[in-house]
């Protein structure tokens, strides 16, 4: 067993976000990994979480320690008392994630806390298309076998070891852009390339799901790659 680090031993936060989930009209799966990721994003460069900024304490702690991402879901009553909390409200092509600022891992808001975490299902009503040439792409892992929830906040922790990456002035062009961004499953062959190509990897900590240090993501912003 591998023994604890700094990161372990500090106080843990988690960042939370909720997916609406509708019955009628749920989101396509690849939709709502790809929002999550942008909110992820949102709230990073978002000015509350720097500097002297409201949530810049809670950021830094959260960093600090494990980026642990939980994903619930809500709808009708719940998901509008979500937009009533402090928090980003992101849209994708249907889907709708907001991100809250972390709190400790114990200290759940109630109106967060009684919404449901496992079961979040979804699917692709068709395989999504190639990514736009220069788009920095998210590729999942063809071997590890995810609920949509966990693979939103797999994504959610590829956006954000590529943004700690980039310069200052790469994370201000790509929030300009709008945080364009692609999420993928690769080819075997392809996720065997990506495995050694430097680029930045989540390697899961096995609280849920999956086995611990299972490489999930691998984050291609086209920013990372030499030459």
């Amino acid at each position: 067993m591998n023994e604890p680090t700094e990161r372990d031993e500090a106080p843990q936060f988690v960042l939370p976000l909720v997916v609406r989930l509708e019955r009628a009209d749920p989101p396509a799966r690849t939709d709502a990994m790809e929002t999550a990721a942008r909110a992820v994003l949102a709230l990073l460069s978002d000015e509350r979480s720097v500097g002297d900024g409201e949530w810049a304490e809670a950021v830094r702690d959260w960093q600090d320690a494990r980026i642990r991402k939980v994903v619930r879901r809500a709808r009708g009553a719940e998901w509008r008392r979500t937009g009533t909390m402090p928090g980003i409200t992101l849209t994708g092509k249907a889907a709708e994630v907001r991100v809250f600022p972390p709190i400790p891992v114990d200290g759940w808001p109630k109106d967060l806390a009684k919404l449901q975490v496992s079961g979040t299902e979804l699917d692709d009503p068709e395989p999504p298309s190639a990514p736009d040439p220069g788009v920095p792409v998210l590729w999942m892992s063809p071997d590890v076998t995810m609920s949509a929830g966990k693979a939103m906040a797999q994504a959610g922790h590829a956006a954000q070891l590529a943004w700690w990456e980039l310069s200052p002035a790469e994370r201000d062009a790509w929030r300009e852009a709008g945080f364009p961004l692609a999420v993928r499953t690769a080819a075997p062959a392809h996720w065997r390339t990506l495995v050694t190509s430097g680029l930045p990897v989540v390697q899961d900590a096995g609280f849920t799901e999956i086995a611990p240090g299972s490489c999930t993501v691998i984050a291609d912003h086209p920013a990372l790659r030499e030459g």
